[in-house]
This record gives C-alpha cells, structure tokens and sequence, in this order.
C-alpha cells in the first residue's frame, strides 16, 4: 500500500532521534532506589529499513530521477532530497560484498539519476580523474568535463547503459546531434578484495551506429577505436611520472533492480537492471541513411495521412 507523506516524515523524526547524554549519568545524585532502566537508542543506529519504507524511499528517488533527465536539471532542494535518501539506501543493501556476487550484478543496467554529467558514469572519463594526482588537476578536470557537457548543450543524450559480465564492463552513451550513434567503452573490471567495488582497466573507446553513410563504413571498419591501453604504454615508456590509471569504482548499495555507485570523488550514479544478460547493444541494425528514413516516417505518419 502507499505510503504517506505524513508516515514517511513521522519516521524520519524516529530514525534520527537524538542519543542521551552520557553526562546525565555522571551527575545523576545518588540514591537508594535503583536507576531507572536506559532506553536503547536502537532506532538511531538502525541499519536496516522495513520492505514498505524501503519501497517509499525508492519512489522518491525515481520520481526526482524522472522529472529531471535523471538529476541533470534537478534543483538544489531536489538534490538534497536525493541525498538523504540514498545514505538511508546505502546502510540497507541486501548484499554485501556486491562486485563478487557475479549472479545478482551482472546484466544490462541503465543510468536512472547522476549527480554529475551523465558521460562520467562511463570507464573512459573515470580513468581520465584517476590520472589526476592534485586537488588543482581535479578541479581542472571538473571544469574541463563541464566544458564539454556545455559543448555538447545541442545534442540529445539518450539511454547510458551499463553492461556487467565476468571481468568486463562496456558503457553505452547514445546521443543524437547531427546524427545518431553511441559511443562505447569498454574495461577490464577487477573486484576488490572486500567486494565493494571495481578496479577499472580501462580498455578503448568507439562510436557505434552512426546513420552518417561513409562515416559509418569507416567506424564499422575498426580501425577507429581509441586503444587507450597503447596510448598508456606509450606514456610509461616516455613520461618517467606517468602511470596507468586504474580508478576504483564503489558499489554502495545493490538488489535485484537497483545498483547504487560512487566514483574516487562519490559521485552518485544509480542503475535499474533491465535485463539479467549482460548483452551489448547491435547497433548494426541503424540504417545509415542519414536519418532521412525517419525522417519520411514521421512526415507520413504526422502529415501525409491526413491528406492521402
């Protein structure tokens, strides 16, 4: 049954129900009779929610997710809605040790609500951080990502998906600016030894389905990937100070359907599972046309069927 806002705000003032003072003890003037009992505080160390709180907790997530292009226009009281909830749903994660339960995280997920730009979910951009050993590089490297999305204001980004299977991860970022297509990432993932989290190989980076004819015949070729791994080995060989990066990627909360993450700065990215395969997109099926098939069927199917 739903829950109520009433409901919802009542047990928030029960979770977060202050602790007494120790220093009420000390004080305390003696007498014969014996101390009134101590109240456990269990409400306040509580690590675990009830299946209806959990369901609401969720709801609340999904409904700020949705209403702003998963958290890209969310407002300031938007995002600290989103806090609150998720640091509730990270002390109440069904499984631990998520990255070695290859059963319950592997499959295809799809990006529902990021506190950053939506391309940092992908290995690429979080290997470019980790090469970042300063404060000052990092807030460069912020301001550089910033650029970018600004950049890219004219594009519609579309599904960014995950896809998880044994020791690989591969990040689909669909877009259409003059064209549609996505561009794909791809890493070696290993899990850290207490299970939290990935250590991230990243591996090469490729557009995928372009509608833009030769181009596309190029693309399809394969000879215009981005093999990160020999640019990395050139760098070591050249660059005394240089090392690949291997950034480590958390996972803080996981269940059948959600996947809770966190980047080396904790940056929040949250996935819903859409298909227990962990199989990648066949992006062979867009025709390179152009976007002028499309464009017909939606001049047909808008106009010309009213006056035909």
């Amino acid at each position: 049954s739903p829950v109520t806002t009433r409901s919802f705000v009542d047990s928030s003032r029960s979770y977060h129900a202050p602790l007494r003072s120790s220093s009420e003890d000390d004080v305390a003037p003696h007498v014969s009779e014996p101390p009134a009992p101590v109240v456990e505080a269990t409400p306040a160390v509580e690590t675990s929610i009830g299946t209806e709180d959990l369901a609401a907790k969720k709801q609340i997530l999904f409904q700020i997710a949705a209403s702003t292009d998963r958290g890209q226009h969310a407002t300031t009281n938007q995002r600290e809605e989103v806090v609150k909830v998720l640091e509730t749903l990270e002390k109440s994660s069904p499984v631990s040790s998520p990255t070695l339960n290859s059963s319950a995280i592997c499959g295809r997920w799809e990006l529902a609500y990021s506190s950053s730009q939506l391309f940092r979910s992908s290995p690429f951009f979080m290997a470019g951080r980790a090469t970042c050993k300063t404060k000052e590089q990092a807030d460069q490297y912020d301001w550089f990502c910033d650029m970018h999305r600004a950049a890219l204001a004219i594009s519609n980004i579309g599904i960014v998906r995950q896809i998880i299977s044994e020791g690989r991860m591969v990040s689909e970022f669909e877009f259409a600016i003059y064209n549609d297509g996505a561009i794909v990432s791809s890493a070696d993932i290993t899990p850290t030894e207490d299970g939290s989290g990935w250590e991230i190989f990243m591996d090469k980076v490729e557009i995928r389905g372009s509608n833009i004819p030769l181009l596309r015949r190029i693309l399809d070729e394969g000879t215009s990937s981005l093999k990160t791994r020999d640019l990395s080995k050139f760098l070591e060989s050249n660059v005394p100070q240089y090392e690949t990066p291997k950034p480590v990627f958390s996972v803080t909360y996981l269940d059948e359907t959600m996947r809770i993450c966190r980047d080396q700065d904790g940056k929040v990215f949250v996935y819903v599972k859409t298909s227990e395969k962990p199989v990648e997109t066949d992006y062979k099926s867009v025709t390179p046309d152009l976007g002028i098939l499309k464009l017909l069927e939606g001049f047909n199917d808008g106009v010309a069927k009213y006056y035909i």
